[in-house]
């Protein structure tokens, strides 16, 4: 079906604006962020009082630790889990997956607290594992249901032919699976670095005396109390935080795009 110049002009016109209305408290944040206060003398030097001040530094070095933990762990775990329920059939495999659905609906505030004592009680709490451990918990339940539609969407004779070649299960998965579902891995990577980079409840009550083990956004939250007043400060530390988010999605966003569209089209 041929679109008309009209047509092509209007669509752009309507994702522009879509585009600049998601953009636009982006780009105040930023702008809020280089404008000179009382105490702050404006332009770049927002950001680097703001890093100094807030100890950003060790904020980002240990929101990094963990998004890397969590993102590699999870992955695997998910590509795995996903192969099994997704290519595989055995006894339980749909008590398993309806498993795994209930721990995507069920919300970390519903659990944050037995976990908290659960976790105090084996002296896991102020710890890299506290912050780490129940973030891949909840990775993995999504992550499993995001890879078992992604290979359940590819060609079963694409796994039967290999099989009749004599691979085995790990060349099947590894070899040629996991390079077809490229683009959904990737989603799936970018997603959970989002999700683990943005959080902020399980930082704050796994670690509630620890300063160290202090996250990114949860060093923002403790920064705005100290600056109630100065919304620069604040909007620079904002965009300290928000930057590795922004970097991450912009080097891998052809995949990403890819493995979003790719899972609104297929069953």
């Amino acid at each position: 079906m041929r679109v008309s110049s009209t047509e092509r002009n209007a669509n752009y016109l309507i994702l522009a604006a879509f585009a600049l209305f998601a953009i636009w408290p982006i780009l105040g944040i930023v702008v809020a962020g280089l404008q000179p206060e009382a105490d702050a003398p404006g332009g770049l030097a927002n950001l680097v009082q703001a890093w100094d001040i807030g100890r950003f530094g060790s904020y980002l070095r240990t929101s990094a630790m963990v998004s890397v933990f969590v993102v590699s762990v999870s992955a695997v775990l998910s590509v795995l889990a996903g192969f099994a329920l997704g290519t595989m059939r055995f006894r339980g495999a749909d008590a398993i997956f309806y498993l795994m659905l209930v721990g995507i609906m069920m919300p970390a505030e519903a659990i944050i607290v037995p976990l908290f004592f659960d976790l105090r009680a084996v002296g896991l709490t102020d710890t890299f594992w506290a912050i780490s451990l129940p973030q891949v918990a909840q990775s993995v339940a999504f992550g499993t249901f995001w890879m078992r539609a992604a290979f359940r969407a590819q060609p079963r004779s694409l796994v039967e032919a290999a099989r009749l070649d004599g691979a085995s299960t790990g060349r099947v998965l590894w070899l040629i699976l996991v390079p077809v579902a490229r683009p959904a891995i990737v989603t799936l990577l970018v997603l959970t670095f989002m999700w683990t980079w943005n959080e902020f409840l399980i930082p704050l009550v796994m670690v509630p005396t620890n300063e160290a083990l202090r996250t990114a956004p949860l060093g923002l939250g403790f920064f705005s109390g100290q600056y109630t007043q100065g919304t620069a400060l604040l909007a620079a530390g904002a965009t300290i935080v928000a930057l590795p988010v922004v970097v991450v999605y912009l080097f891998l966003q052809r995949h990403f795009i890819a493995g979003m569209l790719e899972g609104a089209v297929k069953d």
